[in-house]
């Protein structure tokens, strides 16, 4: 069976993009349009991996990922950033908020189903 992937991302293109990708590479995609939208489909679904922007309204990346860690069924499930920050505080951050992961826009779709491939196979 198809593994699923949340997609949260303000951006509608960026979204698409990293759907697109994904999808072909054989996977779900439940797309999210902010963090607070990601938190309701991720409660009302569990899926395998969630990918997450930073800068978002309603609800950044890093809120969205404590509160998913903060729900039993989003302990061990693989949360990776994908966002324009790059710099090693907010990579600290990540860390320390609960993400696996990072990756920086703008992302290589090659390389994004690779890094999806190598954790959650």
């Amino acid at each position: 069976m198809a593994k699923t992937i949340l997609a949260v991302d303000d951006s509608g293109s960026l979204r698409q993009m990293v759907a697109f990708s994904l999808r072909a590479a054989g996977y779900l995609v439940v797309e999210a349009v902010d963090g607070q939208d990601g938190l309701e489909k991720a409660r009302s679904q569990v899926v395998d991996l969630v990918l997450t922007d930073q800068n978002m309204p309603r609800m950044d990346g890093l809120t969205l990922i404590k509160s998913l860690r903060g729900l039993p069924a989003y302990q061990r499930v693989p949360i990776l950033m994908l966002t324009t920050e790059s710099s090693d505080d907010m990579k600290a951050k990540g860390r320390a908020a609960g993400a696996n992961g990072w990756l920086v826009k703008p992302f290589d779709p090659h390389k994004l189903t690779e890094v999806v491939k190598k954790v959650i196979g």
